[in-house]
């Protein structure tokens, strides 16, 4: 992905935080359509609040570097699977 790539959520699942956990939640017509309720951990959690439609990857991935202390390469790699996870479950939708 390039860093000029702009990613959407997906305007069909909810996010709910309880406790100390974000949980995304699909909206569906019926109950064979909703097959998983996704738990993000707390950088998950970051990088989805992050994720307005308007950043682009390469400045969430610049905050990502100043938020936690992590490499660049660490960011990347870290990165590119989350959004992947997130991609396949269809929570995002990647321009």
């Amino acid at each position: 992905m390039k860093k000029s790539t702009s990613i959407h959520k997906n305007k069909n699942v909810v996010t709910r935080e309880i406790e100390d956990e974000t949980i995304l939640i699909p909206i569906f017509k019926t109950a064979e359509e909703m097959n998983y309720i996704y738990s993000l951990n707390k950088a998950a959690a970051w990088v989805w609040k992050m994720i307005d439609g308007r950043k682009t990857l390469g400045e969430i991935k610049s905050m990502i570097i100043g938020q936690f202390d992590a490499t660049p390469q660490e960011v990347e790699s870290e990165i590119r699977v989350l959004l992947g996870d997130l991609e396949k479950i269809k929570a995002i939708i990647i321009d």
